[in-house]
């Protein structure tokens, strides 16, 4: 097994580090930053430690290697495809782990199954300094049970999503709403709470209300519960939003979920659901659609 990188930054060298600890001795990588000072003694000094050739060359990877894993930035993850495609070989397993969009991923998949390749739409799911290679990867695209049974013997943590391209990132892309947005709302809750001098009562406050049901359970809990009181609960963050502007205190993260529990509120759920709150968030989301 030779396995190729094309970008060596942080991924790309916590990846070949934990597969040099499981035994792959091959390995081969370009990064365009290989001669540009600031950066340059940090790449030859990552793919030492990891055990990685490096190249000068993008397509040298590609020449002497069966496995590539392409770890660009999103915003370079198509134009990648487009250059390297010319050096793809029938078979090859090319593995995309950018954040790129589904709609990106697609269309990279496209260049690289014009030649011959095999498409693998990779996204990470835990920190990687931590697991390294095992990091938990969700995989899809065309060559998603190749990679799989290539890499098993390296102690890789890969599931497989579907054949489809973009449906791994879309998994995480989906999960971040909740991941980043709810970092946002700690910070404003917790600007507040430190501003008015009641952190401990708040976070105590909310501890018993979250901790003794699941995630799942206090999702569908405040979804349904949202969309039955609509009205009352977006009157009730206008409120918080003048206590917070009057204190001066960015209220964004407010504004922001006062602007979505309107829009559910003109659903009118207790007029359509005759004054029953609705059991499961399915329920919520499938209104959604029907008025947008």
């Amino acid at each position: 097994m030779h396995v190729g990188f094309v970008g060596f930054g942080e991924a790309a060298f916590e990846l070949a580090s934990g597969l040099r600890e499981q035994g792959l001795n091959k390995m081969t990588a370009y990064d365009p930053l290989w001669n540009v000072p600031m950066h340059s003694e940090r790449i030859a000094d990552r793919a030492a430690s990891a055990g990685v050739a490096l190249v000068q060359r993008a397509e040298a990877v590609l020449e002497n290697t069966n496995v590539v894993i392409v770890a660009v930035p999103a915003d370079k993850a198509l134009q990648a495809s487009i250059e390297l495609k010319s050096y793809v070989k029938s078979g090859m397993l090319y593995v995309d782990v950018s954040a790129s969009s589904p709609a990106v991923k697609k269309q990279a998949a496209a260049h690289i199954q014009e030649k011959g390749g095999r498409f693998i739409d990779a996204a990470m799911m835990g920190p990687l300094p931590v697991y390294k290679q095992s990091v938990p990867i969700l995989a899809s695209g065309t060559g998603t049970d190749e990679w799989i049974a290539a890499m098993q013997p390296y102690a890789m943590n890969i599931t497989k999503v579907s054949q489809v391209p973009g449906e791994a990132t879309a998994v995480k892309l989906i999960r971040s709403i909740y991941m980043k947005g709810v970092a946002g709302l700690y910070i404003e809750l917790l600007e507040a709470a430190h501003e008015f001098g009641v952190e401990t009562l708040v976070l105590d406050s909310l501890s018993e209300t979250i901790n003794g049901r699941s995630f799942e359970e206090t999702m569908n809990r405040l979804v349904t519960g949202t969309a039955f009181h609509a009205t009352r609960r977006s009157i009730e963050l206008g409120g918080t939003i003048e206590m917070l502007d009057a204190a001066n205190i960015d209220s964004s993260m407010s504004k922001a979920a006062k602007e979505k529990i309107e829009k559910l509120a003109s659903l009118n759920v207790k007029e359509k659901w005759n004054e029953e709150k609705p059991a499961h968030w399915l329920q919520v989301i499938e209104a959604f659609k029907v008025t947008s």
